[in-house]
């Protein structure tokens, strides 16, 4: 593929990922400062202004494992890596409406773990087509995992 248009791939590929985090961001916006807040939360939840930070590097750390898997060779690996990809991005983006949207933390986890699943898978057959790739999701499985770990807190504590 000519340069350029590898460039423009790149732009789609973080667009459309952080496009996923803008609009779960919309679901949450209303829901911190009312629902969420008058949760029960454990000690270690983070600061506010840790999420946004937080998801839009592991958005767009996301988008380029994401790209550079697309731009080596054609094959049955690769195909399925990017269906991987795409359903983890499907669990992310059902994940916020379940435990924002919805006010469940319960529904939140319920979503959350077929999420930290289909990230490992992903990250997996990432590492097997490009090093580099599989590494760029070993944050955002570290994430994932800390982000199970205060969900499910929250809905222990919240019962």
């Amino acid at each position: 593929m000519p340069r350029p248009y590898r460039w423009l791939i790149l732009a789609a590929f973080v667009l459309v990922t952080l496009l996923i985090g803008w609009a779960s961001g919309i679901v949450t916006a209303s829901k911190i400062p009312t629902w969420y807040a008058g949760l029960a939360k454990p000690w270690f939840t983070p600061p506010r202004w840790a999420f946004p930070v937080a998801w839009t590097l592991l958005y767009i750390m996301m988008a380029v494992a994401a790209w550079r898997v697309w731009s080596g060779p054609a094959s049955p690996a690769r195909r399925q890596a990017l269906g991987w990809y795409a359903v983890q991005l499907v669990f992310n983006a059902l994940w916020t409406p379940a435990f924002f949207g919805a006010e469940s933390p319960a529904l939140g986890l319920a979503v959350i773990v077929p999420l930290w699943i289909s990230v490992l898978m992903t990250l997996r057959r990432f590492g097997a087509i490009d090093r580099a790739a599989g590494w760029m999701f070993v944050p955002y499985l570290a994430w994932v995992s800390y982000a199970t770990l205060l969900n499910a807190t929250i809905l222990v504590m919240n019962r």
